[in-house]
C-alpha cells in the first residue's frame, strides 16, 4: 500500500498549515482513498545534532573497547560556572565508526526511542553516559548495522548541522506518514502526483502536475541508445510495449549515496536507500508513478531488444534467482557483442543480475517504458514475483510519463552524483491517442438518483482532466492518459458520484417485488442443511482441490470414474491440483484434522460441488487477457465446462451417545448415518432403498448399503468406512460416513407438491410382527414386502408407521434363518380401528411376505 508522507505530497499540492495525516485521510476519504495506518518514527524528546569534540578508547575487562566521548550539543550543553551552556556532554559509546569532528545525531535524557526505549544519564563503565550517540537502526531509520549516523555521510551540510540543532526536522522523524488503500482500477495513485490530485479533487486545493510534458521535454534530439521492439511483442493484438525511452548519463558516481533528504523521503516511503543510482529510479516512480531501471552503460551492447522468451531460455533477475521463462513473458535483452542475445531484465517485473550497477560504474542507461498490463500481471505471477515496478504497471501506467520520468532522472543524477546527460535521446513511441468515449449526460442522474446539472457533470469531467466536446449527444469524452480505467460511460459516471459525494447520493431501499423468493430447489436444499443440523451434525466447508495422495488414501481402485479428475492449470498447491470428484475426500480430512485436535467424537456434514469431467469432453480453451473473448471462444469454454453436481455428506466418529454414570456410551454405527440419510430423503420427498453394496471405496465390503430412488437409479453410499481408510486417517475405529448426490436426488422428487395427510383423531393401533426369512434375504425386501401387505389389508391403507426394531439369528430359529421384527402404527382416518382389523392387516403382511421372500411368522 503506498505511504504519503505530508511533506512530499506538499511538493504537488497546497496543503494548508498544520495538516494532520488524521485529516488528510478524512479528505482522502471522501474521494475513495481509505486509510490504512498512520505511521509515525516513535521517536520524541530531545534528538540533537553533537559534534564529537573528544574521544578516548577505553579497554575494557570483557575484551570489548568503549569510547569515552565529549560531544558538543550547542544550546543542550551543560552550564559551566556563570550559567552558560558550554561543558559539553560526556557520553558513552561502543560503536567505532566515527571520530573527532563529525557530527552525530544525540539523544539527550528524556528523549524515547523505537521500542519504546527511554534515555536517561546512567553509570556506566565508570562513567555517567549524558545521552546516546545513535545509529539508523536505534532511531528506527533503517536495518543498517553500520554503526553511528554521521551526518556529513548522509549528504547534510555543515549549515544544517550545527550542534544543538533538532534532529527530529533534520531527519524527517517529527513527520507522520499516511498509508492508504488503493482500489486496483486506481493504479495512478501508487504515486505523489496521483494522491495530490485526488487531494485536490476533494478540498479544492490548487495542484501542481509534475508530470506535464513541457517544450524543453518534448524538444527534438538525436538519436540515442539504439532500441527496437519486436513486432511480435503484442499478444492478442494488444502490443506488449508501446514506449521506450533511454537517455545516458556519463560520469556519475552511481554507486555513492544519495542525498539525505531523498535517503529520508525512500524510508518514509517504505523502501530502502541503496545508492544513488537505485534511489533516483526508485524515487522518481513514488513520485510520478513511473517505474524505472538504471543499466550499467559498460554492460550493454546495442541495441536493446524488447521481445517475447523463447522457448527453454533462462534468466537470473536481480535477487539471484534463475528462472525458467515462458513465451509469453515480455523481457528486455541485448546482443552482447553478437552473440546470443542475453536478458537483461524481465520487462516491467524485474532487472537482471548481469547489468546490474555496481561499485565501479559510471555511466548509466536510463529507461523508462509502457508495458501492456495484462502482460506484466501474468508475468508477475507466473514467477511468484511482485515488485513496486509490476504493482504499478499490473494497474496501468500513464503512456505520457516515459520521457517525463527520464528527465527528471538525469536531472537528479547530475545534481547529486556529477557527470553529464547525453543530449541524444531514444524516444521509441507508438501509443495510441486516449480513447474516446460516449457519453448522455442525463444517464449520470438516471443511473445514481442524484439530479446532477449537465454544467456538474461537465465540470466534474473538465476537473479529473477529460477534454468533453458537448456539440452534440451522445457528448464525446477523451478521457485523461493516466486513467486506463475509463472506457465506458458508466466509468464516467461513477467519476461524477464519487467527486460529487457519495454522501449527496440518498439512501433510499427500492421495494421488494412480488413473486420472488427462494425457489423450490433452494427450499430443499436448506431443508436439507437444517434437518441434519437438526439431527446434531456440524457442518463445514472445505476446498474443493485434492491430491492424488487423497485419492490412494480413499482406496479407490484404479478404474474407479472417481479417479478421472479435471486438472488445474495454476493450483493454489502444488499437492492438490485437481478438483474433487467425491465429497468424502475432503470432509474425512477435515475429519482428520479435527481428531488430531483432540475432538474425537464427531458429527460433520457438507454441502458442496463436485467435477466430474466426461470422457469426450473437449479440452477448455486458453483464452486471451485485456480482451473480451468472442462468441465461439465463449461457446467453447462453456462446451468444455463439466458437470457440477451439488452433494451432500456426513461422516460420524467415535461416540453417538456420551458415557453417563452407568453407562459406557454407544459408538456410532450404520444405523445412525442410515437414520440421517432417511430423514434426508423424507424432507426432500423421496422414498430411498438400501441395498447391500460390496465394492464401493472408501467403504467396509460388507458393511456399505447402495441408495436408490424408485426409479432403480443410484444417488449415494452409506456404510462404515474400511478399517484401512480409518488407519490412515487416523480415526476412531468403525467411523461411518455417507454420501448422496443431492442434484440427482432432488430430480427425482414429485414435480406436483405432495398433499397434506390429514392428522387423525382416532386413537392409534400397535401390532409387533416377526418373521423368519433365509439369512440372504436384504431386511429391506422383507421391509417393502410387509408395507405391501399392509396396504392391500382389507383394513384399507391404515399404516401410518413401520419399522424395523429387532433383528436376530441364532438356535431358535434354526442355521441359515434370520428373524426381523417389524413394528407397525395403524390409524384410521375415520374410525377407531377394531381388533378384526388389525388382525386383518398383520395376516395381510404374514401373506405377502411369504409370497414374496418365503416369509414365515415366528413362533
Amino acid at each position: 500500500m503506498p505511504r504519503i508522507p505530508l511533506t512530499w505530497l506538499g511538493e504537488h499540492v497546497e496543503l494548508p498549515a498544520g495538516l494532520t495525516a488524521e485529516q488528510l485521510a478524512a479528505d482522502l476519504v471522501r474521494v475513495g482513498l481509505e486509510e490504512e495506518a498512520i505511521h509515525s518514527s516513535g521517536v520524541s524528546g530531545p534528538l540533537v545534532v553533537g559534534q564529537v569534540l573528544e574521544l578516548m578508547p577505553e579497554p575494557q575487562k570483557n575484551g570489548k573497547t568503549i569510547n569515552w566521548c565529549q560531544v558538543d550539543v550547542g544550546a543542550h550543553n551543560a552550564l559551566d560556572e556563570a550559567g552558560n551552556p558550554t561543558v559539553p556532554r560526556g557520553i558513552v559509546c561502543g560503536a567505532h565508526n566515527f571520530g573527532v569532528g563529525d557530527r552525530v545525531v544525540v539523544a539527550l535524557p528524556g528523549a524515547v526511542l523505537p521500542g519504546p526505549f527511554a534515555i536517561s544519564a546512567r553509570r556506566t563503565y565508570g562513567h555517567v553516559s549524558d545521552g546516546m550517540i545513535c545509529s539508523q537502526r536505534e532511531l528506527g531509520l533503517g536495518d543498517d548495522h553500520a554503526g553511528i549516523i554521521v551526518l556529513s555521510r548522509l549528504g547534510h551540510g555543515e549549515d544544517a548541522t550545527a550542534p544543538g540543532t533538532d534532529a527530529l526536522a533534520l531527519l524527517g522523524l517529527g513527520d507522520e506518514v499516511l498509508e492508504i488503500n488503493v482500489t486496483p482500477d486506481r493504479g495512478y495513485c501508487f504515486s505523489m502526483r496521483g494522491v495530490a490530485r485526488e487531494y485536490a479533487h476533494s478540498t479544492g486545493a490548487a495542484f501542481t502536475d509534475p508530470g506535464v510534458e513541457t517544450p524543453e521535454t518534448l524538444r527534438e534530439r538525436p538519436a540515442g541508445f539504439a532500441v527496437e521492439i519486436e513486432e511480435d511483442a503484442g499478444i492478442h493484438g494488444v502490443p506488449g510495449c508501446d514506449r521506450f525511452v533511454a537517455q545516458v548519463v556519463r560520469g556519475v558516481r552511481a554507486s555513492g549515496p544519495s542525498p539525505a533528504w531523498m535517503q529520508r523521503r525512500l524510508t518514509q516511503a517504505g523502501m530502502r536507500p541503496i545508492s544513488l543510482a537505485v534511489d533516483v529510479t526508485n524515487y522518481v516512480m513514488l513520485d510520478l508513478g513511473q517505474p524505472m531501471h538504471a543499466y550499467d552503460l559498460g554492460t550493454v551492447t546495442a541495441p536493446v531488444v524488447v521481445r517475447r522468451a523463447r522457448p527453454g531460455e533462462k534468466a537470473t533477475t536481480l535477487d539471484d534467482v534463475e528462472r525458467a521463462l515462458d513465451p509469453q513473458d515480455l523481457l528486455i535483452t541485448d546482443s552482447t557483442g553478437g552473440r546470443a542475445a542475453r536478458v537483461l531484465g524481465i520487462a516491467g517485473v524485474m532487472g537482471g543480475a548481469d547489468s546490474e550497477v555496481s561499485d565501479a560504474t559510471t555511466d548509466l542507461l536510463l529507461e523508462a517504458a509502457h508495458f501492456d498490463p495484462v502482460s506484466i500481471a501474468r508475468s508477475s505471477r507466473r514467477h511468484r514475483l511482485t515488485s513496486e515496478a509490476s504493482k504499478r504497471f499490473e494497474r496501468g501506467v500513464d503512456p505520457r510519463l516515459a520521457r517525463v520520468a527520464v528527465a527528471r532522472a538525469a536531472a537528479l543524477l547530475v545534481e547529486h552524483g556529477g557527470g553529464t546527460a547525453d543530449d541524444a535521446l531514444t524516444d521509441v513511441d507508438r501509443t495510441r491517442p486516449a480513447p474516446v468515449v460516449a457519453l448522455d449526460p442525463s444517464q449520470a442522474a438516471r443511473l445514481v438518483g442524484v439530479p446532477y446539472t449537465d454544467d456538474e457533470v461537465r465540470t466534474t469531467l473538465t476537473d479529473i482532466g477529460c477534454e468533453v466536446d458537448c456539440a452534440t449527444t451522445p457528448w464525446q469524452v477523451r478521457v485523461p492518459s493516466w486513467r486506463p480505467d475509463l472506457v465506458v460511460g458508466v466509468d464516467l459516471v461513477e467519476e461524477v458520484a464519487r467527486l460529487r459525494g457519495y454522501d449527496a447520493i440518498p439512501s433510499l431501499v427500492p421495494p421488494a417485488p412480488s413473486g420472488t423468493g427462494l425457489t423450490r430447489g433452494q427450499r430443499l436444499r436448506r431443508a436439507v442443511a437444517d434437518t441434519l443440523a437438526a439431527g446434531g451434525l456440524v457442518e463445514v466447508l472445505s476446498y474443493p482441490f485434492v491430491g492424488a495422495d487423497q485419492l490412494e488414501v480413499l482406496g479407490l481402485p484404479a478404474g474407479d470414474e472417481r479417479r478421472r479428475a479435471v486438472r488445474l492449470v495454476n493450483p493454489l498447491a502444488d499437492g492438490q491440483p485437481l478438483m474433487r470428484t467425491d465429497l468424502l475426500v475432503t470432509l474425512l480430512d477435515t475429519a482428520r484434522r479435527n481428531v488430531a485436535r483432540g475432538n474425537v467424537d464427531l458429527g460433520l456434514y457438507e454441502l458442496g460441488l463436485v467435477t466430474l469431467p466426461d470422457v469426450g469432453a473437449p479440452p477448455a480453451p486458453r483464452l486471451p487477457g485485456g480482451v473480451r473473448p468472442s462468441d465461439g471462444q465463449l461457446a467453447a469454454l462453456e462446451k468444455a465446462v463439466p458437470a457440477q453436481p451439488l452433494h451432500v455428506a456426513g461422516v460420524l466418529a467415535g461416540l453417538a451417545e456420551p458415557a453417563r454414570r452407568g453407562s459406557v456410551g454407544r459408538r456410532a454405527d450404520l444405523e445412525d448415518v442410515l437414520a440421517h440419510v432417511q430423514r434426508v430423503a423424507q424432507v426432500v420427498g423421496v422414498e430411498l432403498s438400501a441395498t447391500a453394496d460390496r465394492e464401493r471405496a472408501p467403504f467396509h465390503p460388507g458393511r456399505c448399503a447402495r441408495l436408490t430412488v424408485p426409479s432403480g437409479a443410484v444417488v449415494g453410499h452409506a456404510g462404515e468406512l474400511h478399517p484401512k481408510v480409518v488407519a490412515a486417517l487416523d480415526l476412531p475405529a468403525r467411523a461411518v460416513a455417507f454420501e448422496l448426490d443431492l442434484t440427482a436426488l432432488l430430480a427425482a422428487t414429485p414435480s406436483e407438491p405432495v398433499p397434506a395427510t390429514p392428522v387423525s383423531t382416532f386413537p392409534v393401533a400397535k401390532e409387533d410382527v416377526a418373521l423368519v426369512v433365509a439369512d440372504d434375504v436384504p431386511v429391506a425386501d422383507v421391509l417393502a414386502a410387509v408395507r405391501a401387505g399392509a396396504a392391500g389389508s382389507a383394513a384399507g391403507d391404515v399404516l401410518e408407521d413401520l419399522h424395523v426394531f429387532d433383528v436376530y439369528a441364532g438356535d431358535q430359529v434354526g442355521p441359515g434363518r434370520k428373524s426381523v421384527a417389524f413394528a407397525l402404527r395403524l390409524r384410521a382416518q375415520d374410525r377407531t380401528l377394531t381388533a378384526a382389523e388389525t388382525a386383518a392387516v398383520r395376516d395381510a403382511v404374514v401373506a405377502e411376505a411369504h409370497a414374496r421372500v418365503g416369509a414365515t411368522l415366528r413362533a
